[in-house]
């Protein structure tokens, strides 16, 4: 990882990189940094990768370039837990949750850790995040599963029988708790069928159901769940103290004591810690966090700026008007809270299938022992149910198109987010970042006056490279593209940045002038006349504009413009081509840039210069429309409609909140994945569909061999749990492939019976017609 100073007064110095720094980085290099003799504080901002120390004396200045010299060869993430200075920061557990006892967490992931390899492990810094959350989150309890295979047939038949009863007693109290509440559904079926097991002293075939049934929970507890801990955690401003201006001096204060009379200054490199007005100094501010916007704009007295958002540029005296859980970004975590609460309330289809076949299970036993009297024929039906397959084969489906998705570069974090994917009819999609680069082109150059176009741009990248601005980056850069050598241009040593506004200095004893319109024509004078047409023509395409002046003259306009993806028109294409009726584009931008953006992609509707909590708004009342909203959006500010909406989409390249809220990331970084997202979920709930079908069609088979007589209640259980088995392998079977004929199915069932044979203590098995 490599940093560069990039600015420097007295002991205080600024360093950034270019490259992605996560949080836990962010946070081993202050404490590494803290360590180092001489330095007295060192705050790391994450976001934009910018680090700033201040040292207590001069001999600290080689230490600390030591250390940013060291990292190009050891990144700092590398070091988390090895230095001691770093504690890991995962939530704790809410009262809610309870911590898995000794035996539990010597099982926990072991056994088969290796099926949920890709989904845990896809790579990337900002994917890392993603990962961890669903680490922290997953119960993947293997420890009955291990107890079963190695420790249950080792141990003593009393032991074993004492174990299957202490076990059933959950299902049997949650069996009871469902009847008070009149609810006839699968708690009840499990808790008879168990309960009817042991009545009848057949402690294997209870033992087996239970196991069944444990790992069928433990797999739908395996999609991730959303906490507000982690949200918060990415989110935070990690800002302790602040520094105050009083009179002539700068007084460090604690954030907590910060008041309304305070006046707190922010310089470059740092965040602004409140919601405020400037009432001193100027700044160019990156507000990305709020708008998600990549250029910095431009605040002086009188401009309001937010929490969270970063001073690239200059310094501002900020007078606090919410300060904590007031501010904008407080905010934001409040709409994220709400819409998850609403997102846990939804229950899977396939547990309102099998609830909704209960009472018929229930009272076909009973009519079977009203005509018969035989209990042992109503055993028999009521061993045979729907539900086993159903809750078993559902997840294993979804988890199957989960680990596919992966291999493809689409993760997704759970089973009720696929099943809203598949039935998405509106798309939203967030401007920039998404349906563009997020990373500013300068596309023209109109010379002027007699000028040449490289002429032009051999000087203006001449003066741009001293500045790390996303548009001087944008205009050395294509100067590089064109071999122009600008190193050897002369020019006044003291090249003059104007915050926001421009830059000024001196060429041949003539001055020379690079910036906006208010800039050059308000502030220095210069005729605009000449260049009013090239402008006129640039803003007709959505490109912000730049003008040089030299000697008081107008010489040239500049375009810049934030390129469009070169797959976004052809994704919403397939899109439409899927059966989406709506495409809808959101942007901070002004109504121009939005306008010539949604045109070229043939967008449906758009909205410009929207807030964070307008987008969510619009989501709300979409989804009161009845759509189905699918969000696609990559910044921090587009996290409440992320949250709001019935999907949401983000990027592996977007901001680390977007990728905790989103529900699918994107992780190769191509919206052409998007469509392939979207035919992988309507695949797999046909094949949830076709499992239904196969388990109803078997199991009714198998019913009716109870009805007649012709199976015992142990083989009944036997067919039942090998129709689980056969249809859990047809869910585990990639979602796209091509459907089993019947005779691979029965094949599959056969297997399955000659394999559970022996697990279940049958000693032989005859196939009969029914």
């Amino acid at each position: 990882m490599q940093f560069a100073l990039v600015h420097e007064i007295g002991l205080r110095q600024r360093w950034k990189t270019r490259q992605t720094v996560s949080k836990a980085s962010a946070r081993v290099l202050e404490a590494e940094m803290s360590a180092i003799d001489g330095v007295d504080s060192v705050s790391a901002n994450p976001v934009t990768g910018s680090v700033v120390v201040i040292m207590t004396s001069a001999a600290a200045k080689a230490r600390v370039l030591a250390y940013f010299a060291g990292l190009v060869a050891a990144p700092p993430i590398l070091r988390v837990g090895t230095t001691g200075a770093v504690t890991s920061v995962k939530p704790e557990p809410t009262r809610q949750e309870e911590k898995p006892d000794l035996y539990t967490r010597a099982f926990q992931s072991a056994p088969l850790a290796a099926i949920f390899d890709k989904v845990r492990s896809f790579g990337s810094a900002g994917s890392r995040k993603i990962r961890d959350a669903v680490q922290e989150s997953s119960e993947l309890d293997f420890a009955p599963l291990v107890h079963w295979v190695a420790i249950r047939p080792i141990q003593p038949m009393l032991v074993n029988t004492l174990n299957t009863l202490l076990g059933a007693v959950p299902y049997v109290v949650k069996g009871i708790k469902s009847l008070f509440q009149g609810k006839l559904n699968v708690d009840v079926l499990d808790a008879a069928a168990i309960g009817l097991s042991i009545l009848r002293r057949d402690f294997k075939t209870a033992s087996v159901v239970m196991l069944m049934l444990g790992l069928g929970e433990m797999l739908e507890r395996y999609t991730r769940k959303k906490t507000l801990e982690g949200l918060t955690e990415q989110l935070a401003i990690r800002v302790d103290k602040v520094w105050v201006r009083q009179g002539e001096n700068l007084l460090e204060m604690p954030l907590k004591d910060i008041g309304p009379d305070d006046r707190v200054v922010v310089r470059a490199g740092g965040v602004i810690p409140v919601d405020g007005t400037v009432v001193g100094g100027d700044a160019a501010v990156n507000q990305a966090t709020m708008t998600g916007e990549p250029l910095a704009v431009h605040r002086t007295i009188g401009s309001s700026v937010f929490a969270g958002t970063v001073v690239e540029d200059g310094e501002i005296d900020i007078a606090p008007t919410s300060i904590g859980d007031g501010t904008r970004l407080n905010q934001i975590v409040k709409f994220i809270e709400t819409s998850e609460q609403s997102k846990a309330g939804i229950q899977g289809k396939a547990e309102k299938i099998a609830d909704a076949v209960v009472p018929f299970n229930f009272g076909l036993a009973a009519l079977v022992f009203l005509v018969t009297r035989d209990w042992m024929r109503a055993a028999s039906v009521l061993m045979v149910d729907y539900s086993c397959a159903l809750r078993l084969a559902t997840p294993l489906a979804i988890l199957t198109s989960m680990k596919q998705g992966t291999e493809r570069g689409i993760v997704v974090k759970g089973g009720r987010y696929l099943e809203a994917l598949a039935e998405v009819d509106t798309v939203v999609f967030d401007k920039t970042g998404t349906l563009t680069h997020a990373c500013p082109r300068l596309t023209d150059v109109v010379a002027l006056d007699g000028s040449s176009s490289d002429e032009l741009l051999r000087l203006a990248a001449c003066l741009e490279e001293h500045f790390p601005h996303p548009v001087s980056r944008a205009i050395v850069e294509r100067a590089r593209e064109l071999g122009l050598d600008h190193g050897d241009e002369p020019h006044d040593a003291s090249v003059q940045y104007i915050v926001a506004h421009g830059i000024c200095s001196s060429v041949d004893g003539e001055n020379v002038i690079l910036g906006g319109r208010h800039f050059v024509e308000d502030d220095e004078g210069v005729d605009m006349t000449p260049g009013l047409l090239a402008a006129q023509r640039l803003a007709e395409q959505g490109k912000s504009i730049l003008y040089m002046a030299r000697g008081g003259r107008l010489v040239g306009v500049l375009g810049i413009e934030d390129p469009v993806r070169e797959e976004a028109a052809r994704v919403i294409r397939a899109l439409r081509e899927r059966g989406v009726k709506r495409v809808v584009m959101l942007t901070g931008d002004d109504e121009k840039t939005a306008s010539v953006v949604a045109n070229a992609l043939d967008i449906d509707d758009y909205r410009s210069q929207v807030l964070p909590t307008d987008k969510a708004a619009y989501v709300h009342e979409l989804k009161r429309q009845g759509a189905r909203v699918l969000m696609v959006g990559d910044g921090i500010n587009d996290s409440p409609a992320l949250s709001a909406s019935d999907v949401a989409v983000t990027l592996s390249d977007g901001s680390a909140i977007a990728q905790e809220v989103a529900d699918v990331v994107l992780t190769n970084n191509v919206l052409s994945d998007l469509p392939e997202a979207i035919d992988l979920a309507r695949a797999t709930m046909r094949r949830i569909r076709q499992n239904f079908g196969l388990s109803v069609g078997l199991n009714s088979a198998f019913m009716a061999g109870g009805l007649t007589g012709l199976m015992t209640p142990a083989v009944g259980a036997l067919l039942h749990n090998a129709t689980t088995i056969g249809v859990c392998l047809n869910a585990m079977r990639s979602p796209t492939s091509q459907a089993a004929s019947p005779e691979q199915w029965l094949y599959e069932v056969l297997q399955s019976l000659e394999h559970a044979k022996d697990t279940l203590g049958v000693e032989r098995l005859e196939y009969q017609e029914i």
